[in-house]
């Protein structure tokens, strides 16, 4: 049983005393520990009893993430003024599919790849600004808003901005939500 083995790692690594997890299922310490190490096969009631409340302190001990938790904040932005081949290029360069645009430290906007290429396969591409492929902006979040309301956001935007006291600090894409809710790092340098 997989649930099984792995009891006795979950327990250590939530910092649960068997003591207090043998009391917690209404079992001795001695039970709970053969338990943990495969002496005894339990109950199903009891292994449902030590996995709810494993769970629960789990739930307790990890807290909720935050889209602060899971932002890029290495943000790429462009500015409407700029030639939309410096937009493509910064896209290019991030590996990005879409970015802010911003003036004056405001944000105006977005671009996004399938605008830039209609855009440059346009006959007049050469003198193209960002201004003439802008796009709505995306959604703003503050950085405490929860990670997980992020999907259906995302079902609809290709990102969400985030904001701190009116200063823009970051964006997430659904790329970087997966990564922050697999609990991967996220190491990416700003290239503009």
């Amino acid at each position: 049983m997989d649930t099984l083995s792995g009891l006795r790692r979950r327990r250590i690594a939530l910092g649960i005393p068997l003591r207090e997890l043998a009391r917690a299922v209404g079992r001795s310490d001695a039970t709970v520990s053969r338990v943990e190490r495969g002496q005894i096969r339990p109950s199903y009631e009891l292994v449902e009893k030590i996995d709810g409340y494993l769970q629960h302190r789990e739930g307790l001990a990890t807290p909720r993430l935050t889209v602060g938790d899971v932002m890029n904040r290495a943000l790429v932005t462009v500015e409407p003024a700029a030639p939309l081949a410096t937009a493509a290029q910064r896209m290019e360069a991030g590996g990005f599919s879409q970015l802010p645009v911003v003036e004056s430290g405001r944000v105006i906007g977005s671009v996004s790849e399938t605008t830039v290429l209609r855009a440059l396969a346009q006959p007049q591409a050469r003198r193209a600004r960002v201004a003439d492929a802008l796009e709505p902006a995306y959604p703003v979040v503050d950085e405490g808003f929860p990670a997980d309301l992020l999907p259906p956001v995302l079902g609809r935007y290709p990102a969400v901005l985030v904001m701190h006291r009116g200063e823009l600090r970051g964006i997430v894409t659904k790329a970087d939500l997966i990564r922050g809710l697999r609990g991967v790092p996220f190491r990416r340098t700003a290239t503009g």
